[in-house]
């Protein structure tokens, strides 16, 4: 099992940003830019760990998903745009990255990571939840 799978079934805590019955959204703990989120599938074991390993509707869903945790970002943190990024490696559990953008350096993932306090990480969260559509 993996640690974002623990995550949604709530054995982790995490600072969630939406969910529905397939997709699940949350903060990343080592954000480059306050709202960078996660995006990842809700998977049987074994969980795959390369996106393009995932089934098309699952993929074409996560997409469809994570475009409406970008708007919330956007809303919520008035940035220029949202990034997309899908590196996969550091969890072996598909995922795809949200990052606020207000230049293209803001996704570069070699940047130092923001130190936010669990109370910034909650209203942040708040925030870009409040601001997406029902999912």
């Amino acid at each position: 099992m993996t640690l974002f799978t623990r995550i949604i079934n709530g054995e982790i805590p995490s600072y969630k940003v939406a969910e529905d019955d397939h997709y699940y959204a949350f903060l990343d703990i080592n954000p480059l830019k306050k709202g960078h989120t996660l995006v990842i599938p809700k998977l049987p074991e074994p969980e795959a760990d390369y996106i393009f390993d995932l089934d098309d509707e699952i993929l074409a869903g996560l997409m469809v998903f994570a475009k409406k945790v970008a708007a919330g970002i956007k809303a919520a943190t008035d940035c220029k745009r949202v990034g997309v990024a899908v590196l996969g490696m550091e969890v072996n559990h598909v995922h795809v990255h949200l990052v606020p953008l207000d230049s293209e350096k803001d996704m570069l993932f070699t940047n130092p990571k923001l130190q936010l306090s669990a109370d910034e990480m909650a209203q942040i969260a708040n925030s870009i939840a409040q601001a997406i559509d029902p999912v």
